[in-house]
């Protein structure tokens, strides 16, 4: 039996230290087979006395909280004979109102069902940029931080730009937890650069595939859709082995995986998994834990007991060329196409909360125009909307990074535009449109030679492929603290 004294910890922000392996209660959720609440403790409990300390949990993994909770408060009783354990939650809210009450609400609930006085980390998530009420989230998390609910605030599936923006503001963000695999580097993108910019850790699932990282695989036909019905970790990677080349390119990996493992005298999980441990950003992976079920707890202590040499990494490089690379940024399985979830196409999340009602006028020629007003007070001086739909034609006006009264965040133009374009395509989407419909934007810069580069990049990376006309000027704007303008026009595809 390998000594637990060699699994190793990470620090994560200021105030918490956790293991490098996590512990994660997803498939307490359901989807994976019943739970046994009691069987589940002790399960819990057996982790705990050997030295897995870190769990990870959400306020939507069923009863996971709750038994989390009933482990806490035993070990707390006996003085915590394997150290106090580090629970990890997250908060996944709809998006709509939000507010401090309902911030503090969410975290309460969390501390009830955890029997516990702190909340070592929390970590958000946030269904659709388009609605702001994340801003005003994170303000009620970091009140609740600086209260002693909460240790250390973390994200949830953030992408690099919004993740930016919530730094850029100077919220206290330690860790954003997302999907990491020999299948999946997206994280190893814009996301590491601001993690080392930041001192921010990634906290890594996924990282064995749901189980087809292991020998139980190796060899073996591609089961189809039905084969993996029920078991949500099957249904969710298999769509992943899908996106990335197929069946032939991830047995191509796998035995390249195999040869290391034997190499090694471990197992291909624990190949897998160090892969993405060894990355500078990184500080644990999530191993899923079906409690009461199995026991992997000495198969993932090998993980530590070799490390990756240059040629194994060339020989993992060469069979990852044989992948398709998932297009897009982390976090966006769960916001557009290709939805690579258990469930699919998760679309319905995206509740539309933030719309307002519609004005709508006839021209006086049979024609309706419809406007999208945001109700500011400069929409009612000046006498404009924030968005006209005439026909298939939509106007976007001239748009700032306003957030109620003051400029989001300050001092970053392209963390502006990032907001900027996020208001734009709610208000297309308001009024029937998408931001593939856009013909031609327009920016406007007061620090031209500073931003424009910075400000094109975020406006690159939003059209690149619909490459509408654009012009990008340096002009003065109302307001020191707005360094970008945008407008668009767009016409509505049949």
């Amino acid at each position: 039996m390998i000594k637990t004294e060699t699994l190793p910890s990470a620090r994560i922000g200021s105030a918490l230290e956790i293991k490098r392996i996590a512990c994660g209660l997803w498939q307490v959720a359901g989807g994976h087979g019943p739970i046994d609440f009691e069987k589940a403790v002790r399960a819990m409990r057996h982790l705990y006395d050997q030295g897995f300390t870190t769990f990870d949990m959400a306020d939507h993994y069923g009863a996971a909280e709750d038994i989390a909770g009933a482990l806490f408060a035993e070990v707390k009783e006996e003085g915590f004979p394997s150290g106090r354990p580090q629970i990890m939650t997250k908060w996944v809210p709809e998006p709509g109102k939000m507010d401090d009450s309902i911030v503090r609400a969410a975290v309460e609930r969390a501390l009830n069902r955890l029997k516990t006085e702190a909340i070592d980390l929390i970590q958000f998530h946030w269904w659709d940029y388009l609605d702001p009420g994340y801003l005003p989230a994170l303000t009620g998390l970091a009140k609740l931080k600086e209260e002693g609910l909460i240790r250390e605030i973390g994200l949830t599936n953030f992408d690099a730009p919004h993740a930016r923006i919530l730094t850029d503001m100077g919220f206290p963000v330690v860790s954003n937890q997302v999907h990491f695999s020999l299948l999946d580097d997206r994280p190893a993108g814009e996301m590491s650069l601001l993690c080392l910019e930041q001192g921010i850790k990634l906290l890594c699932y996924g990282t064995l595939a749901g189980g087809f990282l292991s020998e139980r695989w190796l060899g073996k036909p591609e089961p189809t859709q039905e084969e993996v019905k029920g078991n949500w970790s099957l249904m969710k990677y298999l769509r992943f082995i899908k996106s990335t080349g197929g069946w032939n390119s991830y047995q191509r990996l796998l035995s390249v995986l195999s040869g290391i493992a034997r190499k090694h005298g471990v197992g291909i999980g624990n190949v897998a998994t160090r892969w993405v441990l060894e990355h500078p950003t990184v500080g644990a992976v999530l191993v899923g834990a079906k409690l009461g079920f199995n026991d992997h707890s000495q198969e993932n202590l090998k993980t530590f007991s070799f490390k990756l040499e240059e040629e194994d990494h060339e020989a993992i490089t060469e069979a990852r060329e044989y992948l398709k690379p998932l297009p897009g940024d982390c976090g966006d399985e769960y916001r557009k196409p290709p939805f690579l979830t258990a469930a699919g196409d998760l679309s319905d999340h995206k509740t539309h909360a933030w719309r307002l009602p519609l004005a709508e006028r006839s021209s006086g020629n049979g024609d309706i125009t419809c406007s999208y007003e945001t109700k500011t007070v400069w929409e009612e001086i000046a006498g404009f909307s924030r968005a006209v739909r005439r026909g298939k034609s939509i106007f976007i006006s001239g748009t700032t990074a306003t957030y109620f009264d003051r400029a989001v965040p300050p001092g970053s133009a392209a963390s502006q535009a990032e907001v900027c374009l996020d208001k734009i395509e709610a208000a297309l989407e308001a009024l029937g449109g998408r931001l593939s419909d856009v013909v031609r934007t327009r920016i406007y810069l007061p620090r031209l030679e500073e931003d424009w580069e910075a400000v094109a990049r975020v406006h690159g990376r939003r059209f690149g492929e619909i490459k509408p006309a654009n012009t990008l000027v340096g002009a003065a704007l109302v307001g020191r603290e707005y360094l970008v303008e945008m407008e668009a026009e767009a016409i509505i595809q049949d």
